[in-house]
């Protein structure tokens, strides 16, 4: 008799292990359990722990409810200005409700990445190349927008959508590199006029002062002066004043410019002329009369002759 009641106790037991066994379950801190009773949903969703279901007759699916990385494949598609270009993207997203995302859609992480794709597409036919490549912020919202509306009703929120990169074609890229580089050009030159204007209006309102004030002319030579000079490896050349050649010009002009007195004809020269003359020109200018007849003799000779 008791040994009857012992295996009978022992088989008890080995049921109720195999009972444990079959109808423990364990849900971890970011999933939550949703179990079907006889194919039927319960509303009674599994919270993290240990749980139990009816072997047999229950069964639990667990929905992780963690943010979900899911890339997007790169679409390529042609924007409103005509432009060939290939985007890719990043969806994050998170389940919010367990029972719709395993009820209303048969895999909603599918689902979202076909949702993701059609919206890129649809973004891409709708912007221009300018807004693709630095207007993405609008663009995520806008994306993340035509997304999140039908997964709402999924049981999946998402969280964020960021475009990662925008691909160009080879000839795309090198006009906008010319692009770049001629509005760069540009540029340059705008700035080098300007400072050529500024510089000019300086050295005119130096230049004025200058013809004002001479000295500063010759205070600005010996400046350049010192600043080449500090260097000695090269030979220092100093260019002559031009205000002494003014001074020179003008000293010789004023000679010029005084009244020439002509001595009047028959008169004597005035008493210092003569007393200048030196006694070897006196007696020269008496010889040269006699001189004088003997010299036209020749002359007239040498006509004769020829």
């Amino acid at each position: 008799m008791l040994q009857g009641l012992a295996a009978a106790g022992i088989v008890l037991l080995c049921v109720c292990a195999v009972y444990v066994a079959l109808a423990a379950r364990v849900v971890k801190q970011y999933e939550r359990g949703v179990v079907f009773r006889l194919g039927r949903v319960m509303k009674d969703v599994r919270r993290p722990g240990f749980t139990m279901i009816v072997p047999f007759v229950d069964r639990m699916r667990k929905v992780n409810l963690q943010i979900v990385t899911l890339p997007v494949p790169a679409q390529e598609g042609i924007s409103r200005d005509n432009v060939t270009v290939r985007v890719d993207a990043v969806v994050y997203f998170k389940v919010v409700d367990p029972v719709d995302a395993i009820v209303r859609v048969e895999d909603y992480r599918f689902a979202v990445s076909q949702m993701a794709q059609t919206s890129l597409r649809s973004i891409i036919g709708k912007s221009d190349l300018d807004d693709l490549l630095s207007n993405r912020e609008k663009l995520n919202q806008g994306l993340e927008l035509m997304i999140d509306s039908p997964a709402v009703g999924w049981g999946v929120h998402v969280d964020r959508v960021e475009i990662k990169d925008v691909s160009l074609p080879e000839t795309m890229k090198r006009s906008m590199a010319r692009q770049a580089e001629a509005a760069r050009d540009r540029r340059a030159r705008v700035i080098n006029a300007d400072a050529e204007f500024q510089a000019s209006k300086k050295l005119a309102e130096a230049a004025q002062q200058m013809a004002d004030t001479p000295s500063a002319l010759q205070l600005r030579l010996l400046q350049t002066v010192v600043a080449v000079a500090a260097e000695k490896n090269s030979t220092l050349v100093l260019p002559f004043p031009v205000e002494l050649l003014r001074f020179l010009e003008k000293a010789q002009q004023a000679p010029q410019q005084a009244p020439q007195q002509s001595p009047r004809p028959g008169a004597a020269p005035p008493p210092s002329a003569q007393a200048a003359v030196p006694p070897a020109q006196t007696s020269y200018a008496a010889a040269s009369p006699a001189r004088a007849p003997a010299e036209s003799g020749s002359d007239g000779q040498r006509a004769g002759e020829g």
